[in-house]
């Protein structure tokens, strides 16, 4: 989320506005940017990372501006349909933002079913009648936080008049309380051509049968609202009766629409931009075996000599950007526990390849991505138990700490700013060369690698062997995230000006601290910088590192179980329901504030209050979703504990509610007590809502979703992470097939490089070749594994279908693509 330009004055005398950012999955929000407050063309940089856990038609911003007395207003909105989203995948660009009003917000489907039959009077007149099924919704928009649905159905003739009799007024359903997803099941008849003995003038008479197919049957969909404004508009359907000639019955889903008057004729104001850059992947997975042959040939990269002849040494030659690769093969070789020997293998072909030891590992090769992710992936816990608590108090007490005498503002103290500065660089210094023992076990054995590469290839320089890991566990990963803690997790944004300057600050002070080079003040540009950094000039300071860069990085490291804080993994307000420790109490629902560390799961009533409530990790047996029936609220989940107690939980969105539910079952996982079935519903009234069983302690009647375990290794989907290596190597091809073409042109001719062959690196091409092929053949298998999947799928859908209803727009340019591709019919 990058900016806002030019958003509409503020009606008052000071004409500015505080505004923030949303990003929703159609809409419902699931981050939300901090406030910028003055200004009408807020700057806000953040980013944002989800998983998606549903379907979803929209990708949406919304802008809104903060009322301190009332709602927050809502200035504009950008909504990017899904099937757009790789337009303006990872570019940047500007949005115009749009009005919000009903019909914008219009979203979900309805299922309907229409039949025409033929009705003989008793006279033996011949007459028409319509029965119209409204069977239930889906995903209706949620207005004000509440949805209380219900619909109407009219009849419409040939000039879009409603007929005028008492068979065709408006038919009203029942309104369905507190449920987005209503199901009605109510049937309404209408008379569509009369016998004509019928003549009176009040009726409304079609003699030709013709006349039929110019009358539509129209369905709306009203939230019930109690305010005084009348009830909101969700949605509505048009449907001309004239498709009910071929079939007398019919029956489908559609995709509710906004009104068709739609305010056209306004003209747009303008209502400001808004500049986003989204990112946005789909992988399609098949199940395991299908990866095997190119998984297989992946997996042995750290064994193949040289190492540039390996699969995966291949793909980081081949992507455009070395990240590219990094990101799924590190996660692949930590799934299946191959990192170490794989990151070794290429780190000690780097390290051969460099001449000079002060420049080992800085530039952006292959190896410094796949180390960084690995450290990203591995270390996230560490960073939180090192660095949060004193980036958080950073952030709350503002300091004054600017030490350049240009930037100083009025009534600050150069000394006393120094001073500050002095204390905050101090203390988290400490707090990292204290914090050997809890480095993580993987990022060590990496390190132990690098170290002794490093010491083996520059047997002179007795410094490399700590420089070689400072450049990472300095430069890559402490020196970063202190930078910009909120792309690291540490912060839930990124901080104001100030303290950004402060965390800039301290960030380069801890980064040449870590680096051990000799005239550490000769480093700074700045006189300012250095004339600061003549505190830190103390032998004790360079001991320090050097001793916590040898506990890092020696082998056979102390077993660290014995030792270990508890690790806050995640916290949070949620709404949760009274467990019924009390007899009598009150079984309400009531917001409390969530903390889970790989201890306990507690809550207390506000952050830092004392916890109401501690259930120890031992004592979770099972973490599954709610079904929304129970209580009629979405996004609940239930913490299932001995003698059956169970915490149900309400999280803010599906996001955060999929994060909670990850998370406590991967603590959890390793329990010994953990159950294999469970209840998808609540128990009330009596008996359990799912199988109506009466006993409270009747065993569940739904199996368990299998989970997780807490390590690392098994948080990563290894199938996923190959569909995306498959992915880059098929996007790649042509860049693989010239590398085949250099490594023919290499092995039979010994002279000086063709040009356009010397970007790669081919030690051996013999070796080379043969991985090639074998990439070759595993992505050509799949291509056509992924094709013929395709043209199945396609066989089998059905347009009108609960997943494919009517209106979609993805499902007509599927049609269109497929029907190039293949003469089918549909």
């Amino acid at each position: 989320l990058g900016e806002a330009k030019n958003l509409p004055t503020y009606p008052g005398p000071n004409k500015m506005r505080d505004c923030y950012c949303t990003v929703n999955l159609d809409q419902e929000e699931v981050f939300r940017t901090k406030i910028v407050e003055k200004s009408l063309c807020p700057f806000y940089g953040e980013d944002f990372y989800c998983e998606i856990p549903r379907t979803f038609r929209h990708l949406s911003f919304y802008i809104f501006d903060r009322d301190v007395f009332r709602r927050d207003s809502i200035i504009g909105k950008v909504a990017i349909q899904k099937e757009d989203l790789q337009k303006y995948h990872n570019r940047d660009t500007w949005f115009q933002l749009q009005h919000v009003d009903a019909d914008s917000e219009v979203q979900g489907k309805v299922h309907l079913e229409l039949r025409l039959s033929e009705v003989i009077t008793d006279t033996g007149v011949v007459c028409h009648k319509l029965a119209t099924r409204v069977l239930e919704c889906q995903g209706l928009p949620i207005v004000n936080g509440q949805c209380d649905p219900y619909a109407t159905v009219t009849l419409a003739g040939p000039s879009r008049q409603v007929l005028h009799s008492q068979e065709s007024e408006a038919k009203k359903t029942k309104v369905k309380k507190k449920t987005n997803n209503p199901h009605f099941d109510e049937v309404f008849y209408f008379e569509v051509t009369r016998p004509s003995s019928y003549n009176k003038k009040s009726h409304f008479d079609i003699e030709d049968v013709d006349e039929v197919d110019k009358m539509e049957i129209r369905v709306d969909l009203w939230n019930a609202s109690n305010l005084k404004f009348g009830d909101e508009f969700l949605g509505e359907l048009r449907l001309p009766l004239k498709f009910l000639r071929q079939s007398s019955s019919y029956e489908a889903w559609y995709f509710l629409q906004p009104r068709d008057n739609g305010n056209k004729s306004l003209k747009p104001d303008d209502l400001g931009s808004l500049r986003l850059n989204v990112v946005y992947t789909e992988d399609h997975v098949f199940s395991s075996d299908y990866y095997s042959p190119l998984r297989d040939v992946l997996l042995k990269s750290a064994d193949v000599e040289p190492v540039s002849a390996s699969a995966a040494h291949i793909l980081g030659e081949v992507c455009r950007e070395k990240q590219e690769a990094a990101i799924p093969l590190v996660r692949l070789f930590l799934h299946y526990g191959r990192i170490v020997p794989f990151i070794s293998a290429i780190a000690n072909a780097e390290v051969k390849r460099t001449q000079d030891p002060n420049t080992i590992f800085r530039g952006n090769s292959l190896t410094s991505k796949c180390i960084d992710e690995t450290m990203k992936l591995a270390g996230m816990h560490y960073l939180q138990v090192t660095l949060k608590p004193i980036i958080d108090e950073i952030c709350q007490v503002h300091k004054p700490c600017e030490i350049d005498p240009v930037k100083l503002k009025d009534g600050e103290n150069l000394e006393n700013n120094r001073e500050n500065l002095r204390q905050y660089v101090d203390r988290i210094f400490t707090v990292i060369t204290k914090s050997g023992v809890s480095c993580p076990t993987v990022m060590c054995d990496i390190f132990f690698s690098l170290r002794e590469s490093a010491a083996k290839r520059f047997q002179g320089d007795l410094d490399v062997r700590y420089t070689a890991v400072s450049s990472f566990i300095f430069l890559r990963f402490f020196a970063p995230a202190i930078l910009s803690p909120n792309l690291f997790q540490l912060t839930p944004h990124h901080p104001d000006p100030q303290t950004s300057r402060t965390l800039t600050l301290i960030s380069k002070t801890i980064q040449t601290l870590g680096s051990l080079s000799k005239s550490k003040s000769a480093n700074f540009k700045e006189s300012y910088m250095a004339t600061f950094y003549d505190y830190f000039n103390e032998q004790k300071y360079a001991d320090a590192v050097k001793n916590f860069l040898d506990l890092i990085s020696s082998s056979g490291r102390r077993d660290h179980k014995s030792i270990e804080q508890p690790i806050l993994l995640k916290e949070g307000f949620m709404i949760k329901r009274a467990q019924g420790r009390k007899r009598f109490g009150m079984k309400n629902f009531k917001k409390r504030w969530f903390r889970l560390t790989n201890h306990e799961f507690t809550y207390q009533k506000s952050k830092g209050d004392h916890p109401l409530c501690s259930i120890p990790i031992e004592n979770i047996l099972a973490v599954e979703r709610l079904e929304e029936e129970s209580f009629k609220m979405k996004n609940m989940f239930q913490v299932i504990q001995p003698e059956r107690r169970v915490l149900y939980i309400q999280a803010n969105n599906c996001v955060e509610a999929k994060d909670w539910i990850d998370i406590l079952t991967k603590v959890s996982q390793c329990n010994k007590k953990r159950l294999t079935v469970y209840h998808p519903s609540a128990y009330l009234n009596g008996h359990w809502l799912c199988c109506k069983a009466t006993a409270d302690n009747t065993p569940g009647c739904t199996p368990c979703t299998g989970g997780l375990p807490a390590n690392i290794q098994l948080d990563i989907d290894g199938d996923r992470e190959t569909e995306r290596i498959y992915s880059l190597f098929n996007l790649y091809m042509p860049k693989l097939e010239k590398m085949q073409e250099a490594c023919g042109s290499k092995s039979v001719y010994d002279g000086p490089e063709e040009e356009e062959y010397s970007t790669f690196v081919i030690d051996d091409p013999k070796e080379t070749y043969k991985t090639l092929r074998l990439i070759i053949e595993g992505v050509g298998t799949l291509e056509q594994e992924h094709a013929q999947y395709k043209r199945d799928k396609f066989k089998k859908t059905k347009y009108g279908s609960q997943e494919h209803p009517i209106g979609d727009k993805s499902f007509q340019t599927y049609i269109r693509q497929q029907s190039e591709i293949s003469a089918h019919s549909i």
